[in-house]
C-alpha cells in the first residue's frame, strides 16, 4: 500500500477542518499551527531529527540522558526556532544518550523536563523519550502480516478483554502472565482442559478483540512490578507508546515495541483483529503533562474561573477542537494504525471529543484501510464548556460516518438500569421496557413500527445505519452481568439467573448492529458483586478458568449463539433501508414479551422466514405468530440449525408457548 501521499493528505484534511472550529472568544486561537507530518521525533536513514511545537516558549532544550530514569543529563542542546511555532534540532549520527526529554521556557520561567506529545518509544514509567525507531523493531515476518478479511462491519463480533484478566489466573496455563505476549501464546489450558487465553477468544467466534487500554498508563509504577498492582488503564500518560507494564521488561523501550506487534501479529494469524481502547478525552495528571509543560493551557478545556472543566471526571478533559490538539489524536490513531496494524479503536467518551475530530479519525484511517472500525462512548462523564451540538455524542452520531456508539437503551432495557443495582430489567420481568429493547433490536435507527416516546433514553433514532450501534448488556463497566442479574433478582435460583443471562445474550447476538461480549459472560464470570474494578486485585478482575469448566455448557451455548449470527446474514443486516424492509415486529403480544419476523431471505438468507420471539416473564407465555409450519432451531438453553422440533399450524395464526425468561427462535426454511 502506497502512503506517500497519506502527510499531505491529513495536512490538508487538518486545516481544512480545524479553521473552522476556532472561536473569536478563544484565547488560543491565535496561536501559530503547524501542518507538517514530522512532528516529534523522526528518522532519516538512522539519525534522528526532533520536531516539537511551542508556540509560546523563549526557549526548549534538548536533554540526553543515558537510563531511562535517574541520573544527569550526558548532553543538552538549544532547540532553533521553527515554522508554525515549532522548535527543531537535528541529533548527532551517535547521539550522547539513549533517552530524552525537552524542557521549555516560558515567561522567564523553566518549566519541568518532559517526553514529547508525539514521543513513539519511551524509557521506564514514560518519563522520558528513547532515541529509538519503532519501524526498526519488528518481530520476524512483521512486513506480511495481513489483517484477517471483513466484508462488512454488521459481521463484526467484538470480544472485550483485560491483557491481566486474560492471562492472570493461576489455572490460565499461561506462561508471561500479565504480558502483551501472554496473550499471544497459544495452546493453553486450564482446569478439566478447558481453552484458556487466546484459544478461549478463537473458540468462541468473535471476530475482533477489543483490549482495555494498552498504550502507556500512569497508574503503575513499572519499575515496581513484583507489587502486582491492577489498573484498567484509563489514565493515559503517553498517547502513542505501548504500557510497559504489560511487556517483559519495561526498561527497555524495544521490549514493548516489539511484544505489542507479536501480540498484533499472532492475533491476525489466528483469524482475529485488534481494537484498541483509546482514550484521548484526557491525561492523568494535567499540571505535570507534556502538554501543560510545553504549551501551558492550550490543551485542555477551562471553566470560566480558569480551573480545568472535567467532563471526564478525571480532573480535565482535552481541547480537541483546538487545532493541534486534532492533529495530535488524529496522528496518534493513523499511526497505531500504520505501526501496529490495529483493526479498530474504541473511544472511551467519546462524547468528549468533538465532532470534527471523528470525523478527521475516519478519513485518516481510510486512507490506511476502510474496514478499520471505530466506535465509542456516546456521553460524556460530566458537562463539558464545548456545546453538546458540537460533541460526538450519541444524538450526533448521525451526522458522522461509519463511526458507531454503544447503544446502553438495549443495555438498560434488557438487564435493568446501570446505576440503580437492584432494579430488574426486560429480560427479569420488568415491564415497560419493551420500545427500549426494540430499539437496539433495530440497531438504533429508523423504524416505522417503534414508539420512541416509550425509549429509556433516547426519543429518536441516533443511528443511520445498523454499523453505528453497539448492541450489549455488560462491559468492563459497572457490574458483569451475572451480578447485575443476582443483586437485581433476590431469592432467584441459579438456574432462573441462567435462563435470565442466556435471554440477555440472545436478545444481543440476534439483534441488528454489532454485538458486543465482554470476555467471560460466556462463563457467568462474576467480581464478587463490585461494580467499579479498575483496580482492585487481580483475584477480582482475572477470568476464572475453573468456572468456565464448572459452566462449560453455557460458554458452548455462547458459542452457538455466536456462529448462528455468523452463518445467518438475516441477523447482521448492512442498511437501515433493509432492516425497516425485512424486520417486521409483530402485534398483539402481551407485556414483557417481544416478537418479530426476519421476512423474505433477508440479506440473502438461506432461511425464508424467521421468527424470533423473547418472553422475559417469569411465566410461560403464549405467543401469536404467523401460521404455516417451523423447525424451531433456537429454545432456551439448546440452538440447533438443522433443527430441535418442529411446529405448525393452519390457520392464519399459529400459538406458541415461550417458557420463562427465554427466547424462541422458528424458521420457515
Amino acid at each position: 500500500m502506497k502512503l506517500w501521499f497519506f502527510p499531505l493528505l491529513l495536512a490538508s484534511l487538518l486545516t481544512l477542518t480545524t479553521c473552522r472550529t476556532a472561536r473569536v472568544t478563544d484565547p488560543y486561537a491565535q496561536y501559530p499551527t503547524y501542518d507538517g507530518p514530522d512532528l516529534g521525533l523522526t528518522f532519516v536513514r538512522g539519525q534522528a531529527h526532533l520536531r516539537v511545537w511551542a508556540p509560546t516558549a523563549e526557549a526548549l532544550a534538548l536533554k540526553l540522558y543515558a537510563e531511562g530514569t535517574g541520573g544527569t543529563a550526558v548532553a543538552e542542546y538549544a532547540m532553533q526556532k521553527s515554522a508554525g511555532g515549532t522548535w527543531t534540532y537535528t541529533l548527532p549520527a551517535q547521539p550522547a544518550g539513549q533517552f530524552y526529554v525537552v524542557q521549555a521556557t516560558i515567561k522567564g520561567k523553566q518549566l519541568a523536563e518532559v517526553p514529547d506529545p508525539y514521543a513513539h518509544a519511551v524509557g521506564i514509567n514514560g518519563h522520558r523519550g528513547a532515541l529509538l525507531d519503532p519501524a526498526t523493531v519488528n518481530p520476524p515476518q512483521w512486513e506480511d502480516d495481513l489483517r484477517p478479511k471483513l466484508k462488512q462491519a454488521t459481521d463484526v463480533v467484538i470480544g472485550e478483554v483485560h491483557v491481566r484478566d486474560l492471562t492472570m489466573h493461576p489455572q490460565s496455563g499461561v506462561q508471561h502472565k500479565g504480558k502483551f505476549l501472554g496473550v499471544a501464546e497459544s495452546g493453553t489450558r486450564g482446569p478439566e482442559g478447558v481453552k484458556t487465553g487466546l484459544d478461549h477468544l478463537t473458540e468462541l467466534g468473535l471476530t475482533h478483540v477489543h483490549l482495555l487500554p494498552t498504550n502507556d498508563f500512569a497508574s503503575i509504577d513499572e519499575s515496581l512490578l513484583q507489587q502486582n498492582r491492577y489498573n484498567w488503564g484509563y489514565d493515559p500518560l503517553n498517547y502513542s507508546v505501548p504500557e510497559g507494564s504489560y511487556a517483559t521488561d519495561p526498561a527497555d523501550p524495544a521490549s514493548r515495541i516489539r511484544e505489542m506487534k507479536q501480540l498484533v501479529q499472532t492475533l491476525h494469524n489466528s483469524g482475529l483483529r485488534l481494537v484498541l481502547d483509546v482514550v484521548y478525552n484526557h491525561t492523568a495528571d494535567a499540571g505535570r503533562s507534556s502538554f501543560e509543560q510545553l504549551v501551558p493551557g492550550y490543551y485542555y478545556r477551562h471553566n470560566p474561573d480558569g480551573s480545568y472543566s472535567d467532563a471526564a471526571a478525571c480532573g480535565n478533559e482535552v481541547a480537541s477542537e483546538r487545532p493541534m490538539v486534532r492533529k495530535l489524536i488524529v496522528e496518534s490513531v493513523a499511526y497505531w494504525a500504520r505501526e501496529y496494524h490495529a483493526d479498530g479503536f474504541r473511544f472511551d467518551l467519546m462524547g468528549i471529543l468533538d465532532i470534527r475530530t471523528m470525523r478527521a479519525v475516519r478519513v485518516a484511517l481510510d486512507q490506511i484501510d476502510h474496514s478499520i472500525f471505530v466506535y465509542g462512548e456516546g456521553w460524556a462523564a460530566g458537562a463539558s464548556p464545548l456545546p453538546e451540538m458540537e460533541r460526538a455524542v450519541k444524538a450526533n452520531v448521525g451526522r458522522l460516518d461509519r463511526v458507531a456508539a454503544f447503544g446502553d437503551e438495549l443495555r438498560d432495557g434488557v438487564k435493568g438500569h446501570y446505576a440503580r443495582q437492584t432494579e430488574p430489567g426486560f429480560a427479569s420481568g420488568q415491564p415497560g421496557l419493551e420500545e427500549s429493547v426494540k430499539f437496539g433490536i433495530v440497531a438504533a435507527t429508523q423504524h416505522p413500527q417503534l414508539d420512541y416516546t416509550k425509549v429509556n433514553y433516547s426519543k429518536a433514532p441516533w443511528a443511520t445505519s445498523p454499523m453505528q450501534a453497539i448492541n450489549y448488556v455488560a462491559c468492563h463497566d459497572d457490574r458483569v452481568l451475572w451480578d447485575k442479574l443476582t443483586v437485581s433478582n433476590p431469592g432467584a435460583s441459579e438456574e432462573e439467573l441462567i435462563k435470565m443471562d442466556l435471554l440477555s445474550s440472545t436478545i444481543v447476538f440476534t439483534s441488528q448492529g454489532v454485538p458486543f461480549l465482554p470476555v467471560g459472560d460466556d462463563f457467568l464470570r462474576t467480581k464478587g458483586g463490585s461494580h467499579n474494578s479498575y483496580n482492585l486485585p487481580d483475584n477480582v478482575n482475572q477470568l476464572d478458568w475453573a468456572r468456565k469448566a464448572q459452566y462449560l455448557r453455557i460458554n458452548q451455548f455462547y458459542r452457538q449463539l455466536i456462529a448462528l449470527r455468523r452463518a445467518h446474514p438475516a441477523f447482521r443486516l448492512p442498511t437501515q433501508e433493509l432492516v425497516q424492509q425485512h424486520l417486521e415486529f409483530l402485534p398483539n403480544l402481551p407485556a414483557t414479551t417481544i416478537g418479530y419476523r426476519l421476512k423474505d431471505h433477508a440479506g440473502g438468507d438461506a432461511w425464508n422466514n424467521i421468527v424470533v420471539l423473547f418472553n422475559g416473564n417469569r411465566q410461560a407465555a403464549s405467543l401469536p405468530i404467523p401460521g404455516g409450519r417451523y423447525s424451531v432451531v433456537l429454545a432456551g438453553d439448546q440452538i440447533n440449525s438443522q433443527g430441535i422440533r418442529t411446529v405448525e399450524g393452519a390457520g392464519e395464526t399459529l400459538t406458541v408457548e415461550v417458557p420463562a425468561s427465554s427466547a424462541l427462535i422458528l424458521v420457515q426454511r
